[in-house]
């Protein structure tokens, strides 16, 4: 249904919250412009005076999504402190908490083709995600001898792929993808034998 009602001052995000919603039921490149116009209930004319094409209000989207991503991020890992481990361990459990809650932002950002690197204010907030996750990464890897220590961005990058393949295969109901394991603990253990495997974590007795 349409939404009415909504004032000037407000459009640009009246357009960006109907396209989330239509992102998320029928994917980034599943809808036009006027339909995001009309679900935000305004004409399409007026898509035109704060977005200057369907790339650029999806790149809106992501660029807030980032930002709300960010900052789950962040509070994760500082609600692990002061254990570097338990902090790592929260910022992979936030990424697969955000692509439940956030499923339009979630898409926008990574399966829309939308580069990061399309506006400055997008790279920013793109790289300050992924900041958090490398912050969490150097101070556990401080742990490991220096000599068998990968570097931190190599570490996060691998917790990162891990996070994201198990969001794609199992945590966004795909067809015929169920798994018979929770995804939080196709995570968990995924992560543990990672950590196991560079000495982080004790072996299980």
């Amino acid at each position: 249904m349409a939404k009415k009602g909504y004032h000037h001052g407000n459009l640009r995000q009246a357009l960006v919250d109907a396209a989330l919603e239509l992102i998320e039921v029928r994917g980034p490149m599943g809808f036009t412009l006027s339909e995001a116009a009309k679900q935000a209930g305004v004409t399409p004319a007026a898509v035109y005076r704060h977005f200057d094409g369907r790339e650029a209000l999806i790149a809106e989207a992501a660029e807030q999504g980032y930002a709300i991503f960010s900052d789950l991020m962040d509070y994760a890992y500082q609600s692990g402190q002061p254990s570097a481990l338990k902090a790592f361990e929260a910022t992979g459990r936030a990424y697969l908490a955000f692509a439940r809650k956030y499923p339009g932002h979630y898409i926008a950002m990574f399966e829309s083709g939308i580069s990061i690197n399309r506006t400055p204010e997008l790279a920013q907030v793109a790289n300050r995600a992924n900041g958090v996750l490398e912050k969490a990464a150097t101070d556990l890897s401080q742990h490991i001898p220096e000599d068998k220590r990968p570097p931190a961005s190599m570490f996060s990058a691998h917790i990162w792929a891990m996070s994201h393949g198990v969001v794609e295969l199992f945590a966004r109901n795909s067809p015929g993808r169920a798994s018979p394991f929770p995804p939080e603990d196709l995570l968990e253990t995924g992560i543990g034998i990672y950590l196991r495997g560079l000495g982080l974590v004790q072996p299980d007795d």
